[in-house]
């Protein structure tokens, strides 16, 4: 089943909400930190949520016209533009947009995949936990194993093993077992880094693959 925007934008709203106070006592060193995201900075991520956060349907196809159809280059654009100098008037943006509900031409239950996965982009890097809503985040699961990779999903390496969600009592898929929790199924999916022995069984390797 679809998530449905009356369930998914306030979803999107708390977390960009509790992303703001976690970034409110940020050092310089923190926010230079480098993220899950490869090649991105602690603040480099807040600044792409501030573009993805502001980035209608209509203003993506243009978007994509001008970067000639690479999302990574369209990507580094957006961060380039969003990124101020100092991390507290990038801050003080994403205030602005915490409650938008803008999206790019993309399936709602990405606005959830990005909530999560660039949560954790910035967090587990700085050492911050947080508790996300299970069900949502299965919701983000279960969408980014049926999505292919050349769109930041993770169906080839969902696709021969058996996903066991510790912490929602749901499996996924068939095959060898890769068993963790929701949410660090969701990052090593995403393509993200996990800790060591955070997803376990036979169907491991293939899912946290480098």
């Amino acid at each position: 089943m679809m998530p449905r925007t009356d369930t998914v934008w306030p979803v999107v709203h708390d977390e960009r909400a509790a992303l703001v106070r976690d970034l409110e006592t940020l050092t310089h060193e923190q926010w230079e930190a480098p993220s899950l995201c490869a090649g991105w900075t602690v603040h480099d991520v807040l600044a792409h949520l501030i573009d993805s956060a502001t980035t209608t349907r209509r203003g993506f196809v243009r978007r994509m016209i001008a970067a000639r159809g690479d999302f990574d280059r369209d990507n580094a654009v957006g961060v380039e533009r969003e990124r101020a100098t100092h991390p507290d008037a990038t801050l003080a943006s994403f205030r602005r947009v915490v409650n938008r509900t803008d999206t790019p031409p993309a399936a709602l239950a990405t606005r959830l995949v990005e909530a999560f996965v660039h949560g954790e982009d910035i967090r587990r890097p700085l050492g911050i936990s947080r508790g996300y809503p299970a069900q949502h985040v299965l919701t983000a699961l279960r969408y980014q194993a049926r999505t292919p990779e050349s769109f930041g999903g993770g169906r080839e390496r969902a696709r021969a093993v058996r996903l066991v969600v510790t912490d929602a009592g749901v499996t996924i898929g068939s095959g060898p077992e890769a068993t963790g929790t929701a949410t660090a199924l969701l990052l090593a999916l995403s393509g993200r880094p996990v800790r060591e022995g955070e997803i376990q069984g036979p169907g491991a390797g293939p899912v946290v693959r480098r």
